[in-house]
């Protein structure tokens, strides 16, 4: 072993360590490190330094006392995964997912197994009821097929229903998929999902936050929601109840500015409830087709020319436009009071304005009466 993965070990060690201590969850972890400059150096801090990390009180404070047993842990863990195959990430690595790096609530440590990459080009992630209908299982498998010729990679949670038929669409027309688990890396639940899962290792990963010997809490699968959302570039819920771990993603991904899809469905079917609900409350777009993605996120086809995002150009334009881009490129995006009470531009004339704007292919309408720049 050479110093320099001796050094990656030693600070793998540390990570983990602290990242296994009680009440040491990603917003925490993430302020002792952004202080600390590292793990280690935390555990080497003097009281006094220490005492200042901002949302670490008297209490958190004593893990330090911990850290024998702590890093003991860590060892073992370190040494489990050695014995059963499974890969360790801390956030700290340049190799850890750039997608979840961006997100404040993100995962500190990933637990993986499989031979596919955690950085890709292209992601779609594919969300529903486990209660799925036989029109539900068919449509994923549409959109799967439909989205093949754009080679992403397919992101879902392995659970009953819909997100099961995502992953086994995609091994069928051979894209690499990412299962999400709200299980330790080395229980795979459901356990029927295992011959999936077993088979989605060869060309994709399992992820999981929970380490190795880890409780398994219902709390868990909302909580892995917040990664299904962070690694898909859209998400396309398929059929989803009123209420459901499908409509949470769908929210956490709409809270974090992806672009959600919703299959709309029967007014009268339980399981198109929250689809209709996503496009109603102007939190999903309708999808119809892999078009839909396409344009979204001005992806292209192999072969075909690349889709060039539109130029911004000031030049020309008068008064009322220059303010709204001029906002819209400082904001990224707003919501169209805002942006008419910034601009001092009354509602009718500005809606006026960004639907000439969005037909130029410079902004863009958003679920909830936003709009985006595109440039």
């Amino acid at each position: 072993m050479n110093l320099k993965s001796e050094t990656n070990l030693e600070n793998l060690r540390y990570h983990l360590a602290l990242s296994l201590a009680p009440k040491v969850g990603p917003g925490v972890f993430k302020a002792i490190i952004a202080y600390s400059g590292s793990a280690k150096a935390f555990f080497h801090l003097n009281k006094g330094k220490a005492s200042k990390i901002p949302r670490v009180g008297e209490k958190l404070l004593e893990i330090r006392q911990q850290a024998e047993s702590l890093l003991q842990k860590a060892d073992e863990l370190i040494n489990l995964s050695k014995k059963k195959g499974f890969n360790i990430h801390s956030s700290s690595e340049q190799e850890f997912p750039s997608r979840l790096k961006m997100q404040e609530d993100g995962p500190v440590v990933l637990f993986t197994q499989g031979k596919g990459d955690l950085e890709f080009e292209r992601s779609v992630g594919i969300v529903g009821t486990r209660s799925a209908t036989a029109y539900g299982k068919s449509i994923t498998r549409k959109i799967v097929e439909d989205l093949l010729p754009y080679q992403p990679v397919i992101i879902s949670g392995l659970a009953y229903g819909i997100d099961i038929e995502a992953h086994r669409a995609a091994l069928q027309v051979g894209l690499s998929t990412i299962a999400v688990m709200g299980s330790p890396i080395t229980q795979v639940y459901p356990a029927i999902h295992k011959k999936t899962a077993e088979q989605l290792q060869e060309t994709g990963i399992l992820m999981s936050e929970y380490a190795p010997g880890s409780t398994m809490v219902p709390g868990n699968f909302p909580a892995r929601n917040r990664i299904i959302a962070s690694l898909s570039d859209a998400l396309i819920v398929v059929e989803a109840a009123e209420k459901g771990g499908a409509l949470i993603t769908a929210e956490i991904a709409y809270s974090y500015n992806k672009d959600v899809f919703a299959v709309p469905g029967n007014l009268q079917s339980p399981f198109s409830e929250g689809c209709n609900h996503l496009i109603r409350k102007m939190k999903a777009s309708i999808y119809t087709g892999p078009g839909d993605i396409a344009e979204a996120l001005f992806w292209s086809k192999p072969g075909e020319e690349k889709v060039k995002k539109p130029v911004l150009d000031l030049a020309g334009r008068d008064e009322e436009n220059t303010a709204i881009l001029r906002l819209l490129l400082e904001k990224g995006e707003s919501e169209i009071d805002q942006i008419s009470y910034q601009t001092e531009i009354p509602l009718g004339m500005l809606s006026s304005r960004l639907l000439s704007l969005e037909f130029e292919g410079i902004v863009k309408s958003l679920p909830g009466k936003k709009y985006k720049l595109l440039v």
